[in-house]
């Protein structure tokens, strides 16, 4: 089970700060398939890094399993996104000459 809680998320440029993700709490069960939906800007890429490790949150938590990720390593994170989750990347980071399953059985059966 993955499990979000309270998640925030702000970008600091000079001065400026924008907040991309505030207090998000959301809970996925395992096996569950999920499309995050919403207008541009409002924080899908955001979320869905945190979700994959790929990006830090600024507060809350992020549990795996009910393990929180606070206190992950490099280490941790790989074995994670290895073994826990899976991305299916919008047309730029697939395989053109491969259908779309095509792409999603060639990640499943890392044949490659």
């Amino acid at each position: 089970m993955l499990e979000l809680k309270n998640i925030s998320k702000q970008y600091r440029t000079g001065d400026e700060v924008q907040t991309t993700l505030d207090q998000v709490s959301l809970a996925f069960s395992n096996r569950e398939f999920v499309s995050i939906l919403g207008a541009s800007g409002s924080g899908k890429t955001t979320l869905l890094n945190i979700i994959g490790g790929l990006d830090t949150y600024d507060g809350g938590d992020l549990l795996v399993n009910g393990t929180s990720t606070q206190s992950f390593k490099k280490q941790d994170w790989d074995a994670y996104r290895n073994g826990t989750i899976g991305f299916v990347f919008q047309s730029y980071n697939l395989i053109s000459h491969l259908s779309i399953l095509e792409n999603v059985k060639m990640a499943l059966t890392n044949a490659w």
